[in-house]
């Protein structure tokens, strides 16, 4: 996600450069064959050219709208995971304290060492997943070793990294830790089991809408023709100016090259800016910076757990958070 409030002129240029060029040298090409050359047939009449660019704005408008709801749904579902991930540390904390009254469990009553136990490997397990579930959205998988594994014992590390969907079998081996908490230790009453099970409930829902944004593309109809249409537009935009500036004299025809050459830029520059907002989980500059949250995240439910060797948050690189 870039944080600067105003973009550097060199992204700008960064993402602009190529297409300036296409256009310049394409309305340069126009003038000369119509004015040295003397080709005037090229010249096309100004009012069908602002219909279509007046159609192609509604066009490409409507799909930038499509795919910004992409990006804030995505924002607002890793704002959940947020959420969520401190309800299910707070729940972990205070939940799991000591032997409740539980007559048909035998085992005797839990140590300080092992509720810290207990409460290091929930907390640590979530963090395992919250960080696989950003490898799996990116497709990221080579990262395993650095960032989730550290979280894991190894051979659940290695179990988990087998599995197709890693994220979804961690919170099953939450559920599966739950259930041995209330039955095998009386740990946990079933009001709590409840509670901390509707918190995994609801990070199985997040998890959902992430991979549902992540596996369904954006529609391609729209992506594909509002590219066709804008470059469509930007290869007629010169053939209707030139007509207009020659009223103004014959040597006014280069005008069009600015003119048209800014236009086009605009035009394509909106089209740039829905396309790179369709997937918010691809690692680039305007996606949702997971990373950082995560480390956000573990920061906060390390915090909770009393540690104070904690990781620095991320810091923007060039201006993005990653």
């Amino acid at each position: 996600m870039y944080v600067r409030n105003n973009l550097r002129w060199r992204v700008v240029w960064k993402y602009a450069w190529r297409n300036v060029l296409i256009f310049t040298a394409y309305s340069l090409l126009i003038c000369l064959v119509y004015g040295p050359i003397g080709f005037r047939s090229l010249s096309i009449p100004w009012q069908p050219v602002a219909t279509l660019g007046i159609a192609v704005s509604f066009y490409v408008g409507f799909k930038n709208n499509g795919s910004y709801d992409r990006f804030w749904e995505g924002r607002q579902l890793w704002g959940g995971i947020v959420n969520y991930s401190r309800t299910w540390a707070v729940q972990s904390l205070e939940f799991i304290t000591s032997r409740v009254d539980a007559p048909d469990v035998e085992a005797p009553a839990a140590s300080a060492s092992e509720l810290s136990d207990r409460h290091r490997r929930l907390l640590y397990r979530h963090i395992a997943w919250i960080n696989a579930l950003r490898l799996n959205l990116r497709r990221q998988p080579d990262q395993w070793d650095a960032a989730v594994a550290p979280f894991l014992d190894p051979d659940e590390s290695e179990k988990m990294r087998a599995r197709q969907n890693p994220p979804a079998h961690l919170l099953r081996q939450q559920a599966a830790e739950l259930r041995k908490l209330r039955e095998e230790r009386g740990l946990l009453n079933d009001f709590q089991h409840v509670n901390m099970m509707q918190t995994i409930e609801q990070l199985f829902n997040l998890q959902g809408g992430c991979e549902r944004i992540k596996n369904t593309p954006f529609p391609r109809q729209y992506a594909f023709f509002s590219f066709v249409f804008v470059w469509l537009f930007a290869g007629l935009l010169p053939l209707g100016l030139i007509g207009e500036f020659e009223k103004m004299g014959p040597d006014h025809i280069w005008l069009t090259v600015p003119f048209s050459v800014l236009v086009s830029w605009v035009f394509n520059t909106i089209e740039i800016v829905g396309h790179t907002s369709e997937n918010p989980f691809e690692n680039e500059m305007n996606d949702i910076p997971m990373t950082a949250l995560c480390r956000s995240i573990e920061i906060d439910l390390r915090e909770m757990l009393g540690e104070t060797q904690l990781p620095p948050k991320l810091e923007p690189v060039d201006d993005i958070l990653y």
